[in-house]
């Protein structure tokens, strides 16, 4: 289903768009990050921090990270400022990168087995498409939040793949 270099591009594809969210979150006063905006999760930012709980569960689940405290409705705290979540998606964007970067095609086969706390119960899924749905989640939010971005005066961000930089960079 998905190949090492299909992960690969995806993680820098996730790494791009988080960087550009970023300079246009850092834009925004931090009232209009706060307010709430009928998204499912609110709030920009509380959007961007179940964003980053995201990842870091899926990454937990695939590469071994420490997963991150509390469930999905406890996600939209998970880090307390906007610099603290900027240095912490630095961080996951980095890890990923490195962890696409070493990833075989073996790798990529198989089911993954996790108790998932949105259904209430053990699952089974393939691997792959674990992993694409987990791409498929980042720009799922990054979509939501480009809207409320712009809806509240900020600007937009490039989020076509095809304009993705092929040298980078990516962080």
């Amino acid at each position: 289903m998905l190949s090492p270099d299909y992960v690969l591009t995806m993680a820098r594809y996730n790494a791009w768009q988080n960087r550009q969210m970023k300079e246009a979150l850092e834009a925004l006063p931090e009232a209009e990050l706060r307010a709430e905006r009928g998204a499912f999760f609110g709030s920009i930012f509380a959007t961007v921090n179940h964003l980053l709980w995201g990842d870091r569960i899926w990454m937990a689940r695939f590469a071994g990270w420490e997963a991150p405290e509390g469930g999905i409705p406890q996600s939209v705290e998970m880090v307390p400022t906007l610099s603290v979540w900027s240095a912490e998606r630095f961080r996951v964007d980095s890890r990923m990168i490195l962890w696409a970067e070493e990833l075989k095609a073996v790798d990529l086969r198989g089911d993954l087995r996790w108790f998932s706390g949105a259904t209430g119960r053990e699952q089974v899924k393939p691997l792959g498409l674990c992993i694409a749905h987990m791409f498929n989640h980042q720009t799922h939010h990054r979509g939501q939040i480009h809207a409320m971005v712009t809806a509240a005066g900020g600007k937009g961000w490039v989020s076509d793949l095809a304009f993705m930089p092929e040298e980078g960079p990516w962080l």
